[in-house]
């Protein structure tokens, strides 16, 4: 019996001006970043109109998508926002996230901003600097991925990884106790 490999898990916070995106390797409860970044698609000269936008996020997520081939899509889901005009705006990015992982036939899971805060912090309640804190220490990286929307979707990816890891854990003990 061969060694098992690595789940590989994209994380995305989506925005209409800037995504976030962080890929991960995960085997058993061993967490390791592969890759993070932003898709910027604003131009701060020019405002960029906002179709033009949606299509820059859309390619440049297939490609990431292309790239690594993971097993599956973890997106932060929408939050209430104040202005309606903004949650519009990030419901059409988030569209965008939805169509390129449908596209490429990539499973998709969404979870709520506490529900990530929750699953490596010890608070749903975490401020975005422990969060990010957090992310760094896990993965073992030097510095806080930056910008922070790349550290948002690694929060993501994570979250996906350790309610994997927690399922798994719980089926095993289920099979145990049979």
């Amino acid at each position: 019996m061969g060694r098992p490999s690595p789940t590989i898990v994209m994380g995305i916070d989506p925005g209409s001006r800037i995504t976030g995106y962080g890929i991960i390797s995960v085997l058993g409860n061993h967490c390791r970043c592969l890759e993070y970044g932003a898709i910027r698609c604003y131009n701060r000269r020019l405002e960029t109109p906002f179709a033009q936008r949606l299509k820059t996020i859309y390619h440049e997520l297939r490609s990431v998508l292309r790239r690594h081939a993971p097993a599956v899509v973890a997106v932060e889901s929408v939050f209430h926002a104040v202005n309606a005009r903004s949650a519009l705006q990030l419901g059409h990015a988030r569209g965008v996230v939805l169509l390129a992982a449908a596209e490429l036939e990539v499973p998709l899971f969404e979870y709520s901003p506490r529900e990530v805060k929750k699953s490596i912090s010890v608070s749903g309640r975490a401020t975005k600097e422990e969060i990010q804190t957090m992310v760094r220490i896990l993965l073992k990286l030097k510095e806080i991925p930056q910008p922070n929307d790349a550290a948002d979707a690694l929060a993501v990816a994570l979250c996906h990884a350790f309610k994997g890891v927690a399922s798994q854990r719980l089926e095993q003990q289920a099979n145990l106790a049979r």
